[in-house]
């Protein structure tokens, strides 16, 4: 069959459908028919899943002109999606097409919720197309026989790639593909993502580093760039960068309260705004509330349920630790429009193709530009419709953010997401999984983990150190046999021959460590859902607390499982989850001082600005609002002691090792003791004495100059390495979590780790894994590379030092969250008024 009616094929059945195939779509059947790997860069909505799935069905056809025979049986096709909430969608999206047009495929799922029949089948007769994860994926690569599945593969689609890039789940990928296209000799590699600056950068992520030659093109849709070489590790031909080019109309209303107070603090204004957010559901055909965090998740549904009883049954509750029955009756009813709303978190951000939802409600700050367009993208979610996203502001000055993310979203200016380096943890588990599968022979490995981006820069040295670690344990455990795993034989194969060894390992694969969760059961047995094991600790038998939309009292805790009964009460402790503040990102911190320029003079007419009105002048009055090229510094005191405030607007994580920095250098000066302070907009210092600022300024301690010297020991770096090496020897496997129902308590985790770390501390400094610890806390707690740019620019601007008699409105939320960690709601919420009311 030639290209016009392998394309006639397609267009047939879209055109049943009442569809026609976008130009993107046509280019990237075009390309793979070509026999080309690359990344499409597409939004939420537009037919990506067809662009793909058809160009590999249809490569199918031209290869078999007779397809509507039975096919022979095998695997043709991988979809690794890093959601599972994703994969029925696409299974049935799938499905859909290949019986449309009459041939006789069969798409399956694999993934933590398939049940034993369905792998079991699966390892009988391969489906033509298996949906799966890359957890998933590796644990098929670590079966004896994952050659024989793997080596008639054509092709393997990463869905939501920008998800996978920059995590180590990421480089899970990277390495399965390496593997897979040593296995597979005519496998198309391809990648798909919504959202994503640095696209160029991402296809190679995706694709590997063979010998590359760079060269462009002028078409704005395609762009051809590398052309590889045919070395047997990569035999690409050319990669392309595809992009759809639809133009989605995005409008952003922001929801601003009646009154504003003049001193504006976090959390308070969210639930105020509970009326308005009723009226825009009772106004739309159905309404999904998005929060960052799975605690704000339930204290939003718990709000509306208290204050709305007639919404019972018809708005619902959606996050990660809800369980699967619920979470899929959740989708399942917001497909067919049955619910008028849904509050739910990141959860349901990614490309589940719903009947479109009318209208999105954001809660506070998204904290960064992709992530907003994402949630955006939810409403109006088919080509060619206009997305509606409400901005609710948890306090006033996130109003600022929304009037930034207007000009986001219409620069469509969206992060990069940057690639990890050298994850030997995760090698390490990569290797073991290979000598569980019948072993190999690094020889033959070698080239294959070299055309990975993350390990490019490997040395033959740290490979020998890997191959070392996994037979040996390193030389500080070698007189322990339970690190040594793998064996060697005469013939230089290394494998694990022990079963329990491979049943450990087979356990704990996967790079995604959390906390240890605990199972939340009624006493009589019924299953609600997860929650981290320290939130559960800290309750005692009769204490009331809220989780997956219910009020239960805890009973108590029996091993692993939390049992409780359902409560009267209408309060309790809302259930909340570690790690859960989301930083903002250096993209939208760069929008917010441009925006600060018309909050400054007001030459900009909008909604927000009105709104800020007040606020704004009482700022000017006491202070300055800084200009795009000014850096703010305040200083007052109070009956608390000294402030000094400062604003560089670059997000929590910057402002945690800046105002440590800055903490240290200044008590080089003079001997001084500083409480911290911040939030994503600035960062507070406060002493019980007085310092000097203009010397801290004519000493020039905002300088780059000796950052990773004046960070190390300003943030206790050994401490935070310490808390981040807990990850890395669980995902290397020096740390066993557990067996199912049986995990071993997090407290015990972190003791057995952090023995490793001492024993690599003081014996073995150079251990690959241990200096991990500290380039991940560097790059990725940290983030230097952000600290330093941050200086770097507040070297450049007009430092503005203002002495102030009191607190200033933008100062006020950071001093606030401070008193957050020692008061309860209830108090904090008092000495606020009490604050406002002296200030004002």
């Amino acid at each position: 069959m030639n290209r016009d009616q392998l394309f006639h094929i397609a267009e047939d059945y879209f055109k049943q459908q009442g569809w026609t195939a976008f130009p993107f779509q046509k280019k990237t059947w075009n390309a793979f028919l070509s026999g080309k790997n690359g990344l499409l860069n597409a939004p939420t909505g537009s037919g990506k899943t067809y662009a793909l799935w058809v160009a590999i069905v249809l490569q199918y056809i031209k290869n078999n002109p007779h397809y509507k025979k039975p096919p022979k049986k095998g695997l043709k096709a991988i979809w690794i999606t890093p959601l599972r909430s994703l994969s029925q969608e696409i299974a049935q999206t799938s499905q859909r097409f290949v019986d449309g047009i009459g041939l006789p495929f069969t798409v399956g799922i694999r993934s933590g919720d398939t049940s034993t029949k369905e792998r079991n089948a699966q390892k009988k007769s391969m489906p033509d197309l298996l949906i799966t994860t890359p957890e998933s994926l590796h644990l098929l690569l670590s079966s004896k026989d994952h050659e024989k599945t793997f080596k008639d593969c054509t092709a393997i689609v990463v869905d939501e790639w920008h998800e996978l890039l920059g995590t180590k789940r990421g480089v899970q990928m990277e390495l399965g593909i390496s593997r897979l296209r040593a296995i597979a000799p005519v496998l198309r590699i391809w990648g798909i993502s919504a959202t994503i600056g640095n696209l160029d950068q991402a296809r190679d992520v995706l694709l590997g580093i063979p010998d590359a030659v760079n060269n462009s093109s002028n078409d704005e849709e395609i762009t051809l760039s590398r052309k590889h070489n045919q070395q047997q590790t990569n035999p690409y031909r050319e990669s392309v960068l595809i992009k759809a080019n639809i133009k989605k109309d995005i409008t952003v209303k922001s929801i601003i309260p009646a009154t504003m107070d003049k001193f504006p603090w976090r959390g308070h204004l969210g639930l105020h705004l509970l009326k308005e957010v009723t009226e825009i559901i009772n106004s739309s055909k159905s309404t999904l509330i998005f929060t960052n965090t799975r605690a704000q998740c339930e204290l939003w549904f718990q709000a509306l349920m208290t204050n709305y009883p007639e919404y019972a049954g018809e708005v619902a509750m959606h996050h990660g630790s809800i369980n699967k029955e619920t979470r899929i009756w959740v989708e399942n009813a917001i497909r067919n429009e049955s619910l008028k709303a849904c509050v739910c978190t990141s959860s349901l951000d990614l490309g589940v193709d719903f009947a479109p939802v009318e209208t999105i409600i954001q809660v506070g700050g998204p904290k960064g530009v992709a992530r907003f367009l994402q949630r955006a993208g939810r409403s109006g979610h088919r080509p060619g419709e206009t997305s509606v996203i409400y901005f609710l502001p948890t306090h006033a000055l996130e109003l600022i953010e929304a009037a930034a993310l207007q000009k986001a979203v219409a620069s469509q200016a969206v992060e990069d997401r940057l690639p990890y380096l050298n994850c030997y943890d995760v090698l390490i588990q990569y290797l073991c999984t290979l000598a569980v599968a019948g072993g190999f022979y690094p020889d033959e490995i070698y080239p294959q983990i070299k055309s990975t981006f993350c390990f490019q820069g490997i040395t033959e040295r740290e490979w020998q150190w890997c191959l070392d670690f996994i037979v040996h344990g390193s030389s500080s455990l070698q007189n322990y046999d339970e690190y040594k795993k793998v064996l060697v034989d005469d013939d230089g194969r290394f494998y694990i021959d022990s079963r329990a060894i491979a049943m450990r390992h087979r356990l704990q694969m996967g790079t995604i460590v959390t906390a240890t969760d605990v199972t939340v059961k009624y006493v009589t047995g019924g299953y609600i859902g997860s929650i981290e094991e320290y939130f559960i600790s800290q309750l005692s038998r009769g204490d009331v607390f809220i989780f997956a939309g219910r009020t239960l009292e805890f009973v108590r805790l029996k091993g692993m499982v939390a049992q409780v009964r359902n409560s009267t009460r209408k309060t309790g402790k809302v259930s909340n989850w570690q790690g859960s503040r989301l930083p903002l990102s250096s993209q939208l911190g760069e929008l917010l001082r441009d925006e600060m320029q018309y909050f400054q003079t007001g030459k900009k007419r909008s909604p927000e600005i009105k709104a800020l009105r007040d606020i704004i002048q009482r700022q000017q009055l006491e202070s300055i609002v800084p200009d795009r090229n000014q850096f703010l510094i305040e200083t007052f005191k109070t009956r608390e002691g000294y402030h000094t405030v400062f604003y560089p607007f670059e997000g929590r994580q910057v402002h945690m090792a800046m105002s440590g920095l800055l903490a240290y250098r200044i008590s080089l000066l003079q001997p001084i003791t500083f409480s911290l302070a911040f939030n994503d907009y600035g960062f507070e210092l406060l002493s019980d004495q007085p310092f000097d600022m203009q010397e801290v300024l004519d000493n020039n301690l905002l300088t780059p100059e000796m950052l990773k010297e004046d960070l190390l020991a300003s943030i206790n770096g050994t401490e935070l390495a310490r808390r981040r090496f807990r990850n890395i020897a669980v995902i290397a496997g020096l740390v066993f979590t557990g067996y199912p129902n049986k995990l071993i308590k997090a407290k015990h985790l972190q003791n057995s780790s952090q023995l490793l770390f001492e024993v690599f501390r003081d014996n073995e400094p150079d251990n690959l894994l241990f200096q991990q610890a500290y380039t991940e806390t560097y790059e990725h707690e940290v983030e230097e590379y952000r600290l330093r740019a941050a200086m770097e620019r507040i070297a450049t601007q007009e430092i503005v030092w203002k002495q102030c008699e009191k607190p200033t409105p933008f100062s006020f939320p950071i001093i606030t969250d401070r008193l957050r960690e020692k008061l309860s709601s209830e108090k904090l919420a008092d000495r606020i008024k009490r604050m406002q009311l002296k200030w004002e």
